[in-house]
């Protein structure tokens, strides 16, 4: 777990990014919302390289450890400094309102964790309902034909075609209601991102991945 954290840690601090007080101009973030099977985690991924080295991605299952160990949570907002941390916390309370309070030490760290990523800029996040956090964000969902969403989990994860579709199923409903647990947002609506795109047999993860490369490089000047 200690070299999950300078992992992160390590791809935060390339950067090199201070920040005194809110930037004028937002820093470049694309969010990646995606249906499992739709290949959203790989054009991520392929994204990041194409924009270069100075992009890094950030998936959902390196910021859940994080968000839920506590003492590398803290070690992490630890090197934020006191401005930063009330800029994090001024974000976090405008999004949520009373709510903050009442929201479980994970989601408290989650968000924390999510926002710390997105101030430093130049990152590809996927899932976590990031999409909600940055308004200014180059917002992505990938989804995808149900029927080419179990070949490919049959073909990649070896799973027998009832076992993708429970798979499938279960992961669009967790999906869902994490989204609306802590954000009270409907994924599936498509008025909540810039660019919806619908992999399958006529549009491959590499064409996605130029999609939405061409649309970072309009959005961000880049």
């Amino acid at each position: 777990m200690l070299r999950l954290f300078r992992l992160i840690n390590k791809n935060l601090s390339t950067l090199g990014i201070r920040l005194e007080k809110k930037p004028t101009k937002e820093l470049p973030i694309i969010t990646i919302s995606r249906e499992m099977g739709s290949g959203g985690r790989l054009i991520a991924s392929l994204v990041a390289k194409k924009l270069g080295r100075r992009w890094r991605v950030y998936h959902k299952d390196l910021v859940d450890k994080i968000a839920k160990q506590a003492h590398l949570e803290k070690a992490l907002i630890k090197e934020i400094d006191e401005k930063r941390l009330g800029l994090i916390n001024g974000l976090i309370g405008d999004l949520f309102g009373r709510r903050y309070p009442s929201l479980n030490t994970y989601h408290k760290n989650l968000v924390k964790v999510l926002t710390e990523i997105g101030q430093r800029g130049y990152a590809v996040i996927v899932g976590r309902g990031a999409d909600y956090l940055f308004p200014e964000a180059l917002k992505i969902r990938i989804i995808c034909e149900m029927e080419q969403r179990i070949k490919w989990l049959m073909e990649f994860e070896g799973l027998s075609r009832q076992q993708a579709i429970e798979r499938i199923e279960n992961s669009d409903r967790q999906r869902y209601q994490f989204v609306q647990a802590l954000y009270r947002h409907d994924i599936r609506k498509a008025h909540h991102y810039d660019l919806v795109i619908r992999t399958g047999p006529r549009l491959s993860i590499h064409d996605a991945a130029d999609l939405i490369v061409q649309a970072a490089k309009r959005r961000f000047k880049i």
